[in-house]
């Protein structure tokens, strides 16, 4: 029987507050009256996330699915996986910390119910720190300037899908992607809805200031060539300017002799163009750098088994990579190319 609703969570060492989240969720969507599943995908935990997620599947088999992946990939790619699995009308994505509660679902089914086939959320009265604020807006404002994404809030993973959006998502082959900027590309009803934000309900973000550094270069890079375009223009501006300085040196000198007044502006100006030439490098080398992943064809995640109802559950351990006998029964490998095999 296909679900109305599949409710997709990845989960990376999160065991300090699984048991909170089974305790909200489940209640929360059996409120709805309305079939569903959910999906957690464990990207490569090292503690014991995974066998909680194997008592959880005991529990409630028939509407409870795990996917186990062996090694960790990343947040976005884990629900790439978790997205192959899903088999309901409406696939909504939910963080296991809490901050976005579970009870907030219904507000996004009952916008799908009303034509939507992307709903974006907007967090109310954010609880994250200044400068985790800060940098959402500037890289929104970056992001809205580069790209046709229109996204308020990018760090806010409580959102909606329609199958249709969701089918598309599952035929693209990006080895580095945003999700929720992928999957506005295909929507045509897309809406944004304001939820509720609360304090992480245990354990500590795992998104550091790198990462969330280099998720904002795959926004970038992967929606836009608008970074390449602006070092062209900028590149062409400052040659126009240095030759105007060039000309002027040389009457100068042409008028007033050798001079050695204003050596160190012309270090600058060196350094200046140095530093210019440096960053268009690292830009274009970012573009480079997916294209050589992209090539590689290697796969992008590998899963590592599927509990599922109906299947043989493997004697899952908790263990951070799988054991050798459960990867051998259960070998599923995403391919670049294509689907799960």
């Amino acid at each position: 029987m296909t679900p109305d609703i599949s409710v997709v969570i990845p989960i990376y060492n999160e065991e300090e507050g699984l048991a909170l989240l089974f305790e909200r969720l489940y209640p929360a969507l059996d409120a709805l009256r309305r079939s569903y599943e959910v999906v957690f995908v464990d990207d490569g935990s090292a503690d014991r996330s995974v066998a909680m997620l194997r008592e959880q599947f005991q529990k409630r088999p028939d509407v409870t699915r795990v996917v186990v992946l062996a090694r960790n990939a990343g947040q976005h790619m884990a629900i790439l996986a978790a997205f192959q699995q899903t088999r309901g009308t409406y696939v909504i994505t939910l963080d296991a910390d809490l901050q976005n509660p579970p009870e907030e679902i219904v507000r996004l089914v009952q916008a799908m119910d009303a034509g939507a086939d992307y709903v974006g959320t907007i967090r109310l009265l954010r609880h994250d720190v200044m400068w985790r604020k800060a940098a959402s807006r500037l890289m929104n404002r970056i992001r809205e300037g580069t790209t046709s994404i229109r996204i308020t809030d990018q760090g806010c993973m409580l959102r909606g899908y329609h199958r249709s959006v969701i089918d598309a998502v599952n035929h693209c082959t990006e080895v580095s992607t945003y999700v929720p900027a992928l999957a506005y590309t295909f929507a045509r009803h897309p809406v944004e809805i304001e939820v509720a934000h609360g304090n992480r309900a245990a354990g500590q973000s795992k998104y550091s200031l790198y990462r969330l550094i280099r998720l904002n270069f795959d926004l970038m890079t992967g929606f836009s060539v608008a970074p390449l375009q602006f070092f062209s223009m900028a590149g062409s501006l400052i040659a126009l300017v240095s030759l105007v300085l060039v000309v002027w040196l040389l009457i100068r000198r042409i008028v007033f002799g050798p001079e050695v007044e204003g050596l160190f502006t012309l270090f600058a100006i060196a350094f200046f163009l140095i530093g210019v030439t440096l960053m268009g490098l690292g830009v274009v080398g970012e573009y480079v750098g997916r294209i050589y992943e992209q090539v590689r064809q290697r796969p992008r995640y590998t899963v590592a088994a599927v509990l599922e109802e109906g299947a043989a559950a493997p004697p899952l351990l908790g263990a951070p990579t799988p054991e050798p006998g459960l990867a051998a029964a259960l070998p599923r490998t995403q391919r670049t190319p294509g689907p799960v095999e």
